[in-house]
């Protein structure tokens, strides 16, 4: 598929629209060795996919490296610094969701176990040096190793030393977009304070809760644009994209400097298609991010007992309850979210916004979330419906402790 237009771009986005909404979960963790305590290479990762293929999951190879798998819409790859992530298949509910996580999670603990590797939820790496994290050969990481420092100190250190969770979600048409977009982004703040899950670095408090925020607005192509704290559209997000510096260029199977050159380059000189246009799209890093459905991408990786509230929070909030939600974030201002969004990864629970603190908000979205899951009357076979997952939300909004202060209280008993 040519793209010979900026029209092209919207056309593209608005083939997104879809009359069956579906969820999609991205789950990152890190792998260690067992016995040394450091970051598993890309030897004992290569053995980990392979062992997995047990469990009919296909190779995914890049020149003679495995690299990742894929089964039913799913696929496991690797992030640069060898960090393991699911990205599961279209879901139509949580309990599918979280199915489906937990069944990676109960095969990758059987290799694990059986290769003398653990893994860990978590934001950040607190143990290991970033000059010891092992890499792996994938192409893209080499190109992006040498260029994402140029424009963001903390670079590296995202690429190598963080995991996150990334929520997918669905919109039925251009309007429908645009206030899910705008909740989405106005919610990036309470996202990153209620899932705080990074407060260590060396073994030590890092001065935040979210450290892996912290590192996420100092990388290159990151943050949260102005823009995206106005009225979103398919056209402006066009403009965005198509101004926004490329990362690299992919030629003949290679990646290439992009010396500074934009999306309209590739028009111009006539060599614009989809797959250049949705590798461009995988590789501006900020918060929210547009494809064929919204990318919510500012949540710490967590352990099973938090896995799924993510998932579910938003999903009554966006799905169950968007008018809700919008009626609450509607009058807030643009300058208090940015000032909130650089504050949340430090003062968590206690950041404000418009005259209250991210815990009354997150309490006031709680009640939108249950009440839209409730709505959506998805039962398991427990005849239990989606708000079950919301628990670990429920504790730590109960208690004013995030997993990340959670952390800290156990270093000083």
């Amino acid at each position: 598929m040519k793209i010979r237009s900026k029209e092209d771009v919207i056309e593209y986005f608005k083939s997104g629209c879809k009359k069956n909404l579906s969820i999609g979960v991205e789950n990152e963790k890190f792998l260690f060795d067992s016995k040394s305590g450091s970051r598993a290479n890309f030897t004992q990762i290569s053995k980990v996919l392979e062992y997995l293929k047990k469990f009919d999951w296909k190779e995914i190879k890049e020149d003679q490296n495995l690299i990742g798998l894929k089964k039913d819409g799913q696929s496991i790859t690797l992030e640069p610094g060898n960090q393991i992530e699911l990205s599961g298949g279209l879901c139509t509910n949580i309990h599918e969701v979280c199915s489906e996580s937990y069944e990676f999670q109960k095969q990758l603990d059987e290799a694990c176990k059986n290769l003398e590797l653990k893994t860990l939820s978590i934001g950040y790496d607190p143990l290991t040096e970033l000059s010891d994290v092992p890499n792996n050969p994938k192409k893209r990481y080499k190109i992006m190793t040498e260029e994402m420092p140029k424009n963001g100190k903390l670079s590296l250190d995202m690429m190598y030393h963080t995991c996150g969770t990334q929520i997918n979600l669905d919109y039925k048409s251009e309007e429908d977009f645009r206030r899910k977009f705008k909740v989405i982004s106005f919610l990036t703040p309470i996202t990153i304070a209620l899932f705080s899950n990074s407060a260590l670095k060396k073994g030590n408090p890092s001065g935040y809760l979210s450290y892996r925020s912290k590192i996420w607005q100092s990388t290159s192509r990151g943050g949260l644009p102005d823009i995206f704290l106005e009225d979103m559209n398919f056209e402006k997000y066009a403009d965005f994209f198509l101004n926004f510096p490329l990362l690299f260029l992919f030629d003949n199977n290679e990646y290439k400097n992009s010396n500074g050159k934009t999306f309209n380059f590739l028009i111009e000189n006539e060599i614009a298609n989809k797959e250049n246009l949705e590798l461009h799209l995988s590789t501006i890093f900020t918060e929210v991010r547009l494809k064929k459905y919204i990318e919510l991408r500012s949540l710490d990786a967590c352990e099973w007992d938090c896995h799924c509230g993510g998932p579910a929070f938003f999903t009554g909030l966006i799905y169950g309850g968007l008018e809700e939600t919008y009626e609450i974030i509607k009058n807030w201002k643009k300058d208090e979210i940015k000032n909130a969004y650089a504050t949340s990864c430090k003062k968590g629970l206690r950041t404000e916004i418009n005259g209250q603190d991210i815990l009354f908000w997150s309490k006031e979205l709680l009640k939108v979330s249950t009440n839209g899951l409730k709505k959506r009357s998805f039962l398991n076979k427990k005849n239990n419906n989606e708000k079950i997952y919301l628990k670990n939300i429920e504790k730590i909004l109960a208690s004013n402790l995030t997993k990340a202060e959670e952390e800290l209280n156990k270093l000083t008993k």
